[in-house]
């Protein structure tokens, strides 16, 4: 599973860093280097796209997974560049920039948006596979979730809209409830088209989500 993210416009990254003088930027060898959003080659040149702007740029670092307990070993190893700058440019996801934010006392600004967690289906390729909501209805789906590979977002289905296969919203896009009948009648369960999926009840995880393990 993989973070998608992508750049926020220049001119966006431009207005968060217009009271500050001196950065440190951080990347993520794992997500956005796969994403191309966050790797050496964009670090580099995001530092002189900052240092175009007369941004000091005090150091660099590319962090093998941006998310996990190695933030805090990268930062503390290039601690004392960070002293030196006046704020830190997160190339990460949301996830790298709120685990930067326990370390260090420095403005963290995102540089990238995050958009969604994927897999990668084949080379380059990434697809949302799972919105995280709480209510997970694959079973009766034959393992495709209709949240987001339905660009309606439909947990009943399908809608009168499909065509030989393809979404209307879409046409390149194949329809996840063809998809969805097609391996139910494979396994023989078809049935569970005929089952009633209730309204989405949004407190079934609460935000901010937590959760403890025993």
């Amino acid at each position: 599973m993989k973070s998608i993210t992508m750049q926020k416009p220049f001119e966006e990254i431009t207005q968060q860093i217009a009271g500050y003088d001196r950065a440190f930027i951080v990347g993520c060898g794992t997500c956005t280097t796969m994403t191309k959003t966050g790797g050496i080659d964009q670090v580099l040149a995001m530092k002189q796209q900052l240092q175009q702007l007369e941004k000091r740029v005090s150091g660099w670092t590319v962090i093998p997974t941006a998310c996990d307990e190695m933030t805090e070993v990268a930062l503390q190893d290039n601690s004392r560049a960070i002293s030196d700058a006046s704020f830190v440019l997160a190339m990460t996801c949301a996830l790298g920039v709120h685990r930067m934010n326990l370390y260090i006392d420095r403005p963290v600004i995102p540089a990238l948006n995050t958009l969604f967690i994927a897999v990668e289906e084949s080379p380059g390729y990434f697809r949302e596979a799972c919105a995280q909501c709480g209510q997970c209805i694959l079973g009766e789906t034959a393992g495709v979730c209709p949240v987001t590979a339905c660009h309606k977002g439909l947990v009943n289905g399908p809608c009168g809209g499909t065509n030989n296969g393809k979404c209307e919203v879409d046409k390149d896009q194949d329809c996840a409830w063809t998809i969805i009948y097609q391996r139910l009648k494979a396994s023989n369960r078809l049935d569970l088209l005929y089952k009633y999926q209730p309204p989405r009840n949004f407190q079934a995880v609460l935000r901010p989500k937590s959760i403890r393990i025993e």
